[in-house]
C-alpha cells in the first residue's frame, strides 16, 4: 500500500473511544483523510510520500478553540485591571468604534490565525463583526473556522439596526454554503444586548439553516441581577422560554449558572464553552465546570479574545481549567486529564457541530492532527503521557500541525512561504495601534 502520509508516534490519543491512549501506533493518511490507526509493527508493507518518526511524541487531534474574537489580536493588552463592563465601555468599544472595518477584521484574524495554528489550534469558532473577513484571515493562516452572524443591539460600522444585523447574518449562510473550511453560527452577543424579538428571529434563523447559536451568557453576577430586575428571571431561563436552549445552543463563559439553569442546559443537550483565563482576568468568577461535567453537559474550551486573555494558547487554557476546576470543586478526583483533553478537541468539535469531521482520530475523518514532543528535559520522564501533555508540555512543545493531511507547521515555523514574517507581523500590528 502506498499512501500520502505515515506518522509513527510514541503515543496516540484518539479521543474516540474516550479514555484511551495507544502506545507505539501509526496513523495512515491519504487524500487528506485518516484511513487507519494501527500498531506500528503492522506497517511494514506500507510506503508513503512522507513518513514521520515521532517516537518521543504524543499525537492527538488538532485543538478546537470553541470561542474567540480573532480580530481583537490588534487590541491585545488593552485595558488591563478593569472590570468587565468598565473594560468594554471605556476601552474596547471606543477602540472598536475607531478601528472597525473589514480590513481590521481581516488583518487581526490573520495574526490570530498565525498564533493559533502554531499553538496547535486547527479550528476556531469566532464571534465578531465582519465575519466574512474573519474567515478570510483565519483560513489564510491554514485553519478551519466557524464564524458568527453577529447580532447586537447597538449600531456599529457593520450595521445600524437589528434588521441590518439579521440581513448580514443571513448573507453569511449564503456566502459560505458548502464551504469545507468555514461554517456559520448565529451569534447574538449576550442576553443583555439583544431584545426578545431579535432573539426569536435568531432562533428561527438557526432552525432554518440547521445552525448553532453561539452566545455569551451568565458571564457576570451583574448580568444576572439585571436580568432578574428587567425580566423577572435569570438569563438562561429567559432564553429557554424564547426557545433558544436546545442541543444547538453554545453557552459561552457560563460562570454563574444556578442549579436550575444547569439542569436546563443538561436536559437540552446544550454545550458550554469554558474560558478560564478571561474569567480570571476580568474577575468574572469561577465557573462550576466540574458540576456541569458530572451533569453530562458537553464542555468545550475557549480562549476568548486576546484583549481579555492575552494569549491564544488552548493547551495552556486547558491546563489552567483542570487545576482551577479541582480547586473550585475541592476535589482532586474531578476534572480528569482525559476529560479536559477531550473538551479541547472532540468536545469543541461537538459544540460547534463539526464532530462528524474533526476532533478525533478516526477512519474517514479529516487529518487535522498535532504532535507534541515529550522528549525534552521539561517533560521527562514520561510515566503517564496524557498527564505529561496536559501538565508539563506547553505550546512551545508542539512540533507538527497537519490540516487535511497537509503539514502546515513544523517546529513552530509555518511551512508555507505565504505565512507572515515576524517583521511584517510587527508592522501590521503597529499600523493599527497607531490609529487609536
Amino acid at each position: 500500500m502506498h499512501i500520502q502520509t505515515l506518522i509513527h508516534a510514541g503515543w496516540v490519543m484518539p479521543m474516540a473511544p474516550h479514555n484511551v491512549v495507544l502506545s507505539c501506533h501509526s496513523i495512515l493518511i491519504d487524500g487528506g483523510k485518516i484511513i487507519g490507526l494501527v500498531p506500528t509493527q503492522e506497517t511494514a508493507g506500507i510506503t508513503a510520500q512522507e513518513t514521520f518518526d515521532l517516537s518521543q511524541h504524543i499525537v492527538l487531534p488538532g485543538l478546537v478553540n470553541a470561542h474567540t474574537h480573532a480580530p481583537m489580536n490588534l487590541l491585545r493588552g488593552m485595558g488591563a485591571d478593569l472590570a468587565l463592563m468598565d473594560w468594554l465601555q471605556t476601552k474596547i468599544w471606543p477602540a472598536e468604534g475607531k478601528l472597525m472595518s473589514p480590513a481590521f477584521c481581516h488583518e487581526g484574524s490573520r495574526l490570530a490565525g498565525e498564533e493559533m495554528i502554531r499553538s496547535g489550534i486547527t479550528c476556531a469558532s469566532d464571534h465578531y463583526f465582519f465575519s466574512d473577513s474573519v474567515a478570510q484571515g483565519l483560513t489564510e493562516a491554514g485553519m478551519k473556522c466557524s464564524v458568527s452572524g453577529i447580532l447586537i443591539g447597538f449600531p456599529s460600522a457593520m450595521a445600524k439596526t437589528d434588521a441590518e444585523y439579521l440581513k448580514a447574518a443571513e448573507a453569511l449562510f449564503e456566502r459560505f454554503d458548502g464551504d469545507r473550511k468555514v461554517r456559520v453560527t448565529v451569534g447574538p452577543h449576550a442576553p443583555y444586548t439583544v431584545n426578545d424579538e431579535t432573539l426569536v428571529k435568531a432562533r428561527e434563523m438557526a432552525e432554518r439553516h440547521h445552525a448553532k447559536i453561539h452566545m455569551h451568557v451568565d458571564e457576570t453576577r451583574t448580568e444576572i441581577e439585571d436580568s432578574l430586575k428587567q425580566f423577572g428571571m435569570r438569563p438562561i431561563e429567559r432564553l429557554q422560554r424564547l426557545g433558544l436552549i436546545n442541543e444547538n445552543f453554545i453557552a459561552v463563559h457560563c460562570v454563574h449558572p444556578d442549579a436550575g439553569e444547569r439542569a436546563l442546559l443538561a436536559k437540552a443537550g446544550a454545550s458550554v464553552v469554558h474560558c478560564p483565563c478571561s474569567n480570571l482576568k476580568l474577575a468574572s468568577g469561577f465557573a462550576p465546570i466540574a458540576e456541569m461535567m458530572q451533569q453530562g453537559i458537553n464542555i468545550a474550551m475557549g480562549t476568548d479574545g486576546v484583549a481579555s486573555n492575552d494569549k491564544l494558547d488552548l493547551l495552556g487554557e486547558t491546563r489552567l481549567a483542570a487545576m482551577l476546576g479541582k480547586a473550585v470543586a475541592g476535589k482532586t478526583t474531578v476534572m480528569k486529564v482525559k476529560d479536559l483533553l477531550f473538551s479541547a478537541t472532540l468536545g469543541g468539535a461537538k459544540a460547534i457541530g463539526w464532530d462528524d469531521r474533526i476532533g478525533s482520530i478516526e477512519k474517514g475523518k479529516d487529518a487535522d492532527l498535532i504532535a507534541v514532543d515529550l522528549g525534552g528535559f521539561d517533560t521527562q520522564p514520561v510515566y503517564d503521557a496524557e498527564s505529561q501533555l496536559l501538565y508539563s508540555a506547553g505550546r512551545e512543545d508542539i512540533t507538527h500541525v497537519w490540516v487535511d493531511g497537509a503539514l502546515v507547521v513544523r517546529k513552530q515555523q509555518s511551512v508555507e512561504l505565504r505565512h507572515l514574517s515576524e517583521k511584517n507581523l510587527q508592522k501590521t500590528a503597529q499600523t493599527w495601534q497607531n490609529r487609536i
